[in-house]
């Protein structure tokens, strides 16, 4: 993980009024062009925040400044400096209005997941025509691109085809292509550096923005346990053959347990099992020491305890 010099609190109006929160982050503005980006421990499925997670915020945190820097060579990110385990100092960017799925194999526990709608006897989704025969959790026959609008206020995205992002005005052509192509390509690097790591990404989702100066970037987070299914490889074709979901190292457990209780996000969150918060955790952690090779130690960065106490008497915390 990447680490270095922070520019003195004193140097940061931690108090400036322009704060953004989204379901899993706070960020803050740091004076021109930059901002400081606080994950949480809260953890999202169905566009709805449903709990705590422990460590979850540190995982999302210090495994996507890890993925910049080993995508980096593929498209420049927002990534200034990682200050503390649970934050990032970035560059400011406007986000496109299109987030970009990049799915390896056919997945998904809900009716409106690709799984969902191919098991009700569709053929053809976001532009693409799927050939009879396929399996859940089974490899495409190629790498797809599946745009979506994003979601706000806790509506649903709305999936679109590469054609409708264009055609509909949301992104010109050629900017739209460059997005395709960085996605694809840091897919690609995401699949060869989990297969070192004993893992399958079968799918994941990407941000993109444009900085002041309108260069494309990638931004948010990348292949965390949040934002892609990661499978473990040893077990994979057996639990496939046995017709058992895959053994995953993220968030699915969470569908899992709320879809086989008949929740599909909407209405009030039921209550599940304490125990697939822990699994969770697990899970979490698991995914973080294999890919990157390195021990998981909850907090142990100095600068933690300081930028904790400095948001916390500027009332931010």
């Amino acid at each position: 993980m990447r680490t270095g010099s922070f520019a003195p609190f004193t140097e940061i109006d931690l108090a400036l009024p322009d704060r953004r929160d989204g379901k899993v982050r706070h960020s803050w503005s740091c004076g021109p062009g930059r901002r400081l980006i606080v994950t949480t421990d809260r953890l999202s499925a169905f566009d709805r925040v449903l709990a705590g997670v422990a460590y979850k915020g540190q995982v999302l945190n210090e495994l996507s400044a890890w993925w910049f820097e080993r995508t980096a060579d593929l498209i420049a990110n927002h990534v200034i400096d990682v200050p503390d385990p649970n934050a990032l100092l970035a560059r400011s960017a406007t986000p496109l209005p299109v987030e970009v799925v990049v799915r390896g194999h056919i997945t998904g526990v809900t009716d409106t997941s690709i799984w969902g709608m191919y098991a009700e006897g569709r053929r053809e989704m976001y532009g693409y025509s799927f050939p009879d025969g396929l399996r859940k959790n089974t490899q495409l026959p190629t790498h797809i691109v599946t745009p979506t609008t994003k979601a706000h206020d806790g509506g649903h995205d709305e999936p679109l085809s590469c054609t409708d992002v264009v055609e509909r005005g949301l992104l010109d052509a050629d900017l739209w292509e460059r997005v395709i192509a960085a996605a694809l390509a840091v897919f690609e690097r995401g699949v060869d550096l989990g297969q070192q790591a004993g893992l399958i990404l079968a799918d994941t989702k990407y941000e993109f923005g444009l900085t002041d100066d309108g260069e494309l970037i990638l931004i948010d987070e990348v292949h965390t346990p949040d934002s892609s299914r990661w499978w473990v490889a040893a077990t994979y074709v057996e639990r496939l053959a046995a017709g058992d979901e895959p053994e995953s190292l993220d968030k699915e457990v969470v569908r899992r347990a709320f879809a086989d209780i008949g929740y599909k996000g909407h209405g009030p969150v039921p209550e599940v099992d304490p125990d697939v918060w822990t699994a969770t955790t697990q899970r979490y952690v698991n995914a973080f020491e294999r890919l990157t090779g390195d021990t998981f130690e909850p907090g142990s960065y100095p600068v933690a305890d300081r930028l904790v106490a400095n948001l916390q008497k500027a009332g931010l915390l």
